[in-house]
């Protein structure tokens, strides 16, 4: 933007259509420390997204029906302390970012942190199921978690969250969140080992909605899960988690993956999830193979540049070891499809 080229939008007509908060983060969003400022309207229009998606997480919240004689579960509980403990590493990065004055790099932590984990893992983890109540215990800490989120949220926007943190409960007249000072706590080495957990978690409940995807399962189709080891599951602590997130009618140890299973590993332990009767393995078959057949042509491509001699000597060396690397990759990736082509046959 230039003052002298008079290519600066118009602020009013920028809040008239995307909201003085969706402004406010557009323009964080612009300019990060140091860099000249290049704006974009799209980056107003992700703020005003956010603060839709702000509000649609508190409408969710505000609506769940309360069951007294509803028991506390410990899964409940567990996601309690790991969402507070990712809120305790979360805010000390943005302390630090704030010391910095490194203002967008704060927000987007403030952003990450409300949109990923606590709308897209923690509501999925406590939510109650459709048309079900939800204890009020874990209602009143969800409630509290939220509050300590619009507190840091406010700094980048202060409307959306004045205005729900006044809806949350009954405040006192002339009472504000900008006069509600944010406490964030030191992360103990128990918040370290709790969110290495569920850090692990994720990836499971992910490696088993990729199996989904990759093999067109419905979403409603229950999926049993194996994790291979002669040992308990690392993870056995947050298998009601597991379950829950991904659909899961069972999770249980095997020293060896069942046949017609898909794999994957989470560093390195290794899930299998059964198919069974779930996949057309014919046209899973059909497709292993012409994957297959395709892979074999990018290799004898990478191969005939590689037994170029003129190539070799002349490339640079990271060139030559990258092409060396595509061909390994290749190489991995055939003996994979080939080994679930056998399962399938």
């Amino acid at each position: 933007m230039s003052k002298s080229l008079g290519n600066s939008p118009d602020p009013l007509d920028l809040i008239a259509r995307f909201g003085a908060d969706g402004v406010r983060m557009g323009m964080m969003l612009a300019a990060p420390a140091g860099n000249d400022i290049l704006f974009d309207e799209a980056l107003c229009e992700q703020g005003r997204n956010f603060c839709n998606k702000i509000w649609n997480a508190f409408r969710l919240v505000k609506g769940w029906e309360i069951a007294d004689n509803s028991e506390y579960s410990e899964t409940n509980a567990n996601a309690v302390q790991w969402m507070q403990a990712k809120i305790r590493e979360t805010g000390a990065e943005i302390q630090d970012s704030f010391q910095k004055y490194r203002l967008s790099e704060a927000l987007m932590a403030a952003f990450k942190l409300f949109t990923d984990e606590f709308s897209g893992w923690y509501l999925e983890m406590i939510k109650p199921a459709y048309q079900q109540p939800i204890d009020r215990k874990t209602l009143q800490a969800t409630l509290d978690i939220f509050e300590t989120l619009m507190k840091i949220i406010h700094p980048f926007m202060p409307f959306i969250t004045e205005e729900l943190w006044q809806a949350l409960e009954e405040r006192k007249q002339g009472d504000s969140i900008m006069v509600h000072p944010l406490k964030v706590e030191a992360l103990t080495d128990s918040d370290r080992q709790l969110l290495n957990l569920y850090e692990q978690a994720k990836q499971v409940i992910s490696g088993v909605r990729a199996v989904r995807n990759s093999k067109n399962i419905a979403q409603k189709e229950s999926l049993t899960l194996e994790v291979v080891t002669t040992q308990q599951s690392p993870l056995a602590t947050l298998h009601p988690i597991i379950k829950k997130m991904a659909n899961l009618s069972e999770i249980c140890c095997k020293e060896k993956k069942s046949e017609g299973s898909q794999s994957f590993l989470v560093g390195t332990q290794e899930y299998a999830v059964p198919l069974g009767n779930l996949i057309d393995t014919e046209a899973e078959a059909t497709k292993a193979e012409a994957e297959i057949k395709r892979l074999q042509g990018f290799m004898a491509g990478i191969e005939k540049k590689l037994q170029n001699e003129r190539f070799v000597q002349n490339a640079p060396a990271q060139v030559v070891e990258l092409e060396r690397k595509k061909l390994a990759d290749a190489q991995s990736k055939i003996a994979a499809l080939q080994e679930t082509l056998a399962m399938l046959k």
